[in-house]
């Protein structure tokens, strides 16, 4: 396998291991009944529980272009060292950037996910 699609493996566990905090603490917090329930008049959280929430769903809508671009370079034979470093790059920025949004540091935050998009953009250049 590729460097570009094991990043792209790593991605996806990313995003899933990226639910288990938040959900624990809302159940935790709000009690299983509610975390089980239809959620209609779900509670609003903040704090580190609201920036992790956060976090996941801006994973989730950065895996889907990442994702495109990784498959595109596959599937065109594209793939070459600059699509690995690419990968490489977005897949780290985004181990960081989970990690910095949840402790919210808000500047340094918005740097590091300038970075996942730059890892995007290398790839894109290759299929331009």
């Amino acid at each position: 396998m590729t460097t570009d699609l094991t990043m792209l493996v790593w991605s996806a566990v990313l995003t899933v291991a990226l639910v288990l905090p938040y959900t624990t603490a809302l159940a935790l917090k709000l009690g299983l009944p509610v975390m089980v329930g239809n959620r209609d008049n779900f509670p609003t959280v903040g704090g580190w529980i609201g920036r992790s929430l956060r976090a996941h769903r801006n994973m989730v809508e950065n895996l889907v272009p990442f994702a495109a671009l990784v498959l595109v370079a596959h599937v065109a034979g594209a793939a070459n060292a600059a699509t690995a470093l690419g990968a490489t790059i977005f897949f780290w920025a985004r181990v960081v950037y989970a990690g910095v949004y949840i402790a919210g540091i808000p500047w340094l935050r918005t740097l590091v996910w300038t970075v996942s998009i730059i890892g995007e953009v290398i790839i894109l250049t290759q299929l331009l």
